[in-house]
């Protein structure tokens, strides 16, 4: 408890902001669906064949996977894109059901015969919506909004994954980093804030009372301006996101946008290149930790102009090469098909290679003297193995090594996130795991790298992948980071976050400062 308080202690600036980025994601994508849901749904009761088709579809939007959903608006002009503006219309999609079902619900659900007497009393279609029908709905309209909201803050956190900020940033860096401390933060700030929401929406509901009409009337009014609001924000945010990045005229600072991926060492190299490109007066922008592969996707579409790749990734998972283990053949094929395919250029090497590491306990190595993969293969018939999404539907993943070594596990492997297989396999869930090589978490939790004898793997030389037009900015850079880490200082910077809890930016800057 002592060593969470600290760690709070420590961060609660950096919690706030995160706080305040999930909060503006909510705001907005529940704003959004209001603007749309609402009227929508009262479109819905007076043209009632809708009603079948519309929740149909809303009801669709809400089966289909969070981080699956941003994956299929990331590529869409205007409303895709990394960052916040692909969370913010993921959400407004999920939020789309309970505003429009309850409005339907709760319209449809008025006696005939109030709406009787209201046209008996020449009341128009309009007056009656806006006098009778919505006022009485709004309890279980604002339940539906309600809803909505607390169904956003809580996926609101896999949307970091899309480099939209938010509390979820505390969560998947708790599980790279095999950080309690940071997954308690995160999630507990977000339970917290799904509460609070849930509260604040439940008093509006309650000042609906018989005798407290005119209160909610008045209060159903601002939730209607917060939405009108939200919207307005949410395109400006949209058109100020266009904005190019590297500066288009010789007097203007130039802006370059760092991505990275969402490990450790992806940071800690994407933030040594940030803090250089600083040095030298240049603006930097940070998209860190990025899931699957919208750090390239980014670099495609112009959202970012720079982040740290492996040749052997680039090679295999990027351009469908079968696996080479000559690392200068690879890096150059990488290099030209990049350059003719992409428009993209490839850095010099950084002086260390990120192979697939597989991994057993230390105890285990130990005891059964084991050295190499194969010498594994032969006592691992009953082991229960482990791998991450990314190695088992690679070229160079599971299917080939299995094959390679002859390995026959009597169960299927297990498919997870790759952070989460070094908990398990310290555990004793898991017996055997593919990592990464310059991994700190290996000797933080006593971890044992087996040799590739057989050389199956490709080389994973560490390079940077530029858009072309950045390359004027960048290269001077690019020339000075080359060869200058080694592998096991790599490995060291890495144990520095992973191990020793510090942040990505204190280790990088320490390295510049020294370095240069």
């Amino acid at each position: 408890m002592q060593a969470f308080l600290d760690f709070l202690a420590a961060n609660w600036r950096e919690l706030l902001v995160l706080t305040r980025e999930h909060i503006f994601i909510v705001l907005l994508s529940t704003g959004l669906a209001i603007l749309i849901g609402l009227p929508l749904g009262i479109l819905l009761t007076r043209i009632k064949s809708l009603q079948g088709p519309v929740l149909g579809i809303a009801n669709v939007m809400q089966t289909v996977p969070s981080l699956a959903l941003f994956g299929l608006l990331i590529p869409i002009p205007f409303i895709g894109g990394i960052g916040a503006r692909t969370a913010i219309i993921a959400l407004a999609l999920y939020a789309l059901l309970p505003v429009i079902r309850n409005t339907v619900t709760g319209i449809l659900g008025i006696d005939p015969k109030v709406r009787e007497a209201a046209t008996a009393m020449g009341m128009t279609d309009g007056q009656i919506l806006r006098m009778v029908e919505l006022p009485l709905a709004a309890p279980v309209i604002l339940t539906g909004i309600r809803v909505a909201v607390v169904i956003s803050v809580g996926v609101a956190t896999v949307a970091a994954a899309v480099g939209a900020g938010g509390l979820g940033t505390y969560i998947f860096r708790g599980l790279r980093q095999n950080d309690n401390n940071l997954l308690i933060a995160g999630a507990l700030a977000s339970a917290l804030l799904a509460l609070l929401c849930d509260f604040a929406l439940g008093q509006i509901e309650k000042s609906y009372k018989i005798g407290e009409r005119k209160t909610g009337r008045r209060a159903f009014a601002i939730s209607g301006a917060a939405a009108v609001f939200a919207a307005i924000v949410g395109v400006s945010y949209f058109s100020d996101s266009q904005s190019s990045n590297v500066a288009s005229s010789p007097g203007e600072r130039p802006r370059i946008v760092v991505g990275s991926k969402d490990f450790t060492e992806s940071v800690i190299l994407a933030e040594i290149l940030a803090q250089m490109l600083e040095k030298q007066g240049i603006e930097v922008v940070r998209q860190f930790e990025l899931g699957g592969n919208l750090a390239h996707e980014g670099l495609l579409s112009g959202e970012v102009d720079v982040y740290p790749e492996y040749t052997g990734t680039a090679y295999t998972a990027i351009l469908k090469k079968a696996p080479k283990t000559d690392s200068q053949v690879v890096y150059d094929e990488t290099k030209s098909e990049y350059a003719s395919k992409f428009n993209l250029t490839l850095s010099p090497p950084l002086g260390f290679a990120n192979d697939f590491a597989i991994l057993v306990r230390g105890d285990v190595a130990r005891k059964n003297n084991l050295k190499t993969i194969s010498d594994a293969v032969a006592i691992s018939r009953d082991w229960q193995a482990g791998f991450g999404q990314d190695f088992m539907s690679r070229a160079d993943g599971y299917p080939g090594f299995s094959k390679a070594y002859g390995f026959n596990f009597a169960r299927q492997p297990r498919e997870m996130d790759l952070s989460l297989t070094y908990r398990a396999l310290q555990s004793g869930e898991l017996d055997i795991i593919a990592g990464n090589s310059t991994d700190g978490l290996i000797a933080a939790l006593d971890l044992f790298q087996l040799a590739d004898d057989r050389r199956y793997f490709p080389p994973y030389q560490a390079v940077f992948v530029a858009r072309n037009n950045a390359l004027p900015v960048l290269q001077p850079v690019f020339d000075r980071l080359a060869n200058a880490i080694s592998t096991d200082e790599m490995r060291k910077l890495n144990y520095e976050v992973d191990g020793n809890k510090r942040s990505p930016k204190d280790v990088a800057m320490e390295w510049v400062n020294i370095r240069y």
